[in-house]
């Protein structure tokens, strides 16, 4: 099929970053203007056209819906003597709460988004009973932006209570609602609507005034994450920022009337992760400070010098094994690791020694949240270990461990195995000699007896691991007869701290480097070959792929970035772009960084009369993170300068964000349509339709 996209004009606009001066001869399409929506329609119209000539995409799109789960598994809450969960109805496109008397009884339908909008229901971002199961705050989104604003539901009667705050949270990565011990309100970090810049601000919201009001904390940076949480036991509140090496700043001890604590500055002035829970009087957390693969100590809260490290005491030294998050769980410590990528659970008591290990179904990932901030909130804490766990290729199941067991239970099956698979653990050598992990998902009957059509999938940044997890969508690439590729390159978590340092600010080449490794290794061992070979990635890794067709325009057959970054010079003009530029990619405000920086920034690599692959760029309207205009901007361009015959495509969904709060429906055919575009250019027939 012939694409057919119209010409884009172009501009003489100029961008300019700490007095570094860019062409930018697309930037009108940042704007949200009649002309940009109908340039954006006909965009997706000549891609939807374009994967939906290919005959095989009702295939495709039946296996997306088929192999669709969540990448975290989404555990019960317990309070009160009940437990709440979400559940997704048969048919339905958004989840319902439910409560019932066991983790995963049948209950009853406590909230349903379906009853505020039955057309276009909103999205549940999280769910926090109130500890005396009474009241349950949940967070609705309603435009898949992420943005939510909080509904409080009465637990006896299912009917919505009056007066819930006003404010919006910016999505659920800090858990949404931490109630007061006697349920009679809770904290939550809400979007700071009246500043000019991206920040956020904890509030106090009490039930029986009501009022909300905004908590005074000795924060110590202007625009990171942050929030505040009850200790277990109820006698302190604890302040925790920065999203990717989070550190408890400050606390408080909680009183009669918790708007008005004394607080006590603590860990505030480590350059380093200090990640955990208060139990009694002592943090009791994992830290890479001197430390990269992790270490488990103690910090006692009347420290006289707690920002020394060398005052604290150490529970749990370093060792090969990388420890990610400590879990309290009654007496015990569970230490949830990286061993060669794959996860490990130990078992400690409160002195560190060692008590056992979890015996894990398989090798592979716990479902745990992507950042470290999420993972000190004690809501998830309780007298057993829950947890959810997948492979590469079978989906999250949820299980329970009891402190002094040897046997684990399971609480809820995995829904979905890829049958007659096989798993191969590969690693590349990277232009520095640094050996790189990677892991080969291929059908046993697929023999790697000549290039296959392959596709890698990676992220690398953020110390945000990017762990062997079952893959959804992308397994239908593998039961199509694909090689699928999971790489672990630096900027990620999954070899410790220096794995992200050796991939961000200025090694942040490093990361683009280990994927040309992975992909170089794969041709050379005959796996593949640049015809045959694709790579995508979302967000962070929508960058990445965005940074290989730039760099590497003749090493890949397609290149599919998803919810992507693609100008990092105009993302400093965003205060949350801003955040996220200088916290992996460099200094916003130096002129020698800011050209460093433009070397992998894709909008300002792109050449006039390259060959480039096959591209097509996949988004949403609604992202506040790596908004819609970055892939606009990136498309325009791409199309403008190529001169080859492979398609650029560019679709822009409606009502769709970063894909965290994105409907089912929307999602199903979105991963569709990408993978469609990329079996389509690798030449592929999906297997189970082959005469």
């Amino acid at each position: 099929m012939t694409v057919r996209i119209p010409g884009t004009r172009a501009s003489d606009d100029v961008e300019t970053l700490a007095q570094v001066q860019f062409a930018d001869p697309y930037q009108w399409l940042e704007a949200d203007t009649e002309e940009v929506r109908q340039w954006q329609d006909q965009q997706a119209e000549a891609a939807a056209a374009y994967v939906r000539d290919w005959p095989h995409f009702d295939h495709v799109r039946a296996s997306v819906a088929r192999l669709l789960t969540s990448r975290i598994a989404s555990l019960p809450r317990a309070a009160g003597g009940l437990w709440f969960r979400t559940r997704t109805a048969e048919g339905s496109s958004q989840a319902q709460v439910i409560v019932a008397d066991e983790p995963f009884g049948s209950g009853r339908v406590l909230f349903d988004p379906h009853d505020e909008n039955p057309g276009e229901p909103p999205f549940l971002s999280w769910i926090s009973p109130s500890p005396d199961a009474r009241t349950l705050a949940v967070g609705v989104c309603e435009d898949g932006s992420e943005r939510n604003t909080i509904r409080l539901v009465d637990v006896g009667s299912g009917t919505l209570l009056p007066s819930p705050p006003s404010q919006a949270l910016m999505d659920n990565w800090t858990g949404g609602a931490h109630w007061l011990p006697d349920s009679s309100g809770f904290l939550f970090t809400g979007v700071d609507d009246t500043s000019t810049e991206w920040a956020q601000s904890v509030w106090l919201h009490r039930r029986q005034t009501p009022s909300t009001t905004v908590v005074d904390v000795p924060w110590r940076s202007r625009d990171s994450y942050r929030t505040v949480v009850v200790s277990r036991d109820g006698r302190h509140l604890i302040a925790v920022e920065r999203l990717a090496d989070p550190v408890p700043v400050a606390v408080a001890s909680l009183g009669d009337d918790p708007g008005a604590v004394e607080w006590v500055p603590f860990i505030d002035e480590v350059d380093g992760t200090v990640v955990g829970h208060l139990i009694g009087d002592e943090w009791i957390a994992v830290t890479d400070i001197g430390a990269p693969r992790g270490r488990v100590v103690s910090v006692r809260l009347d420290s006289p010098t707690p920002n020394d490290p060398s005052s604290w005491k150490e529970l749990v030294p370093e060792s090969d094994a990388v420890i990610r998050m400590v879990t309290p769980v009654d007496d015990a410590l569970y230490l949830s690791e990286f061993v060669d990528t794959y996860a490990r659970v130990r078992i400690v008591d409160v002195t560190g020694a060692l008590q056992g290990y979890v015996p894990l179904p398989g090798r592979g990932a716990l479902a745990e949240p992507p950042f470290l901030l999420m993972s000190v909130l004690p809501e998830a804490l309780g007298d057993d270990f829950l947890f959810g766990f997948s492979t590469l290729t079978r989906s999250a199941g949820v299980y329970r461990h009891v402190p002094g067991t040897a046997s684990l239970e399971t609480l809820r099956e995995p829904d979905i195995t890829l049958a007659s698979t096989v798993i191969e653990d590969g690693w590349a050598t990277s232009r520095d000699g640094t050996r790189i992990p990677f892991h080969i998902v291929r059908r046993r009957d697929l023999p790697l007896n000549r290039p296959r059509p392959t596709l890698i999938h990676a992220y690398g940044g953020f110390n945000a691991p990017w762990v062997p997890h079952f893959s959804g969508p992308l397994a239908a690439f593998v039961e199509a007869g694909g090689v699928l590729v999971h790489g672990h390159l630096r900027g990620g978590a999954e070899l410790g701290r220096d794995w992200w340092e050796g991939g961000r600010l200025r090694n942040k080449q490093n990361c683009y480097a280990d994927l040309y490794a992975i992909a170089h290794d794969l041709i050379s061992t005959g796996v593949t070959s640049p015809g045959l070979l694709a790579v995508t990635g979302a967000s962070n890794g929508g960058l990445l792929a965005g940074v290989a067709a730039t760099q590497r325009p003749h090493l890949w057959a397609a290149v599919i970035p998803r919810v992507p970054l693609l100008d990092i010079i105009g993302a400093c003009h965003d205060g949350y772009g801003r955040m996220a530029v200088g916290m992996d990619f460099g200094d916003p405000d130096d002129p020698d960084e800011v050209r460093r920086m433009a070397r992998f920034s894709p909008y300002h690599l792109v050449e006039d009369g390259v060959d480039y692959p096959a591209v097509f760029i996949d988004a949403g309207d609604t992202d506040p993170r790596c908004p819609a205009w970055h892939s606009r901007k990136f498309a325009a361009r791409l199309q403008a300068a190529t001169r080859g015959q492979a398609p650029i495509l560019l679709r822009i969904w409606r009502n769709a964000g970063h894909g965290w709060a994105t409907d089912r429906e929307t999602t199903i055919t979105e991963n569709a349509e990408w993978l469609a575009f990329t079996m389509k250019t690798l030449g592929m027939t999906p297997r189970a339709e082959r005469s």
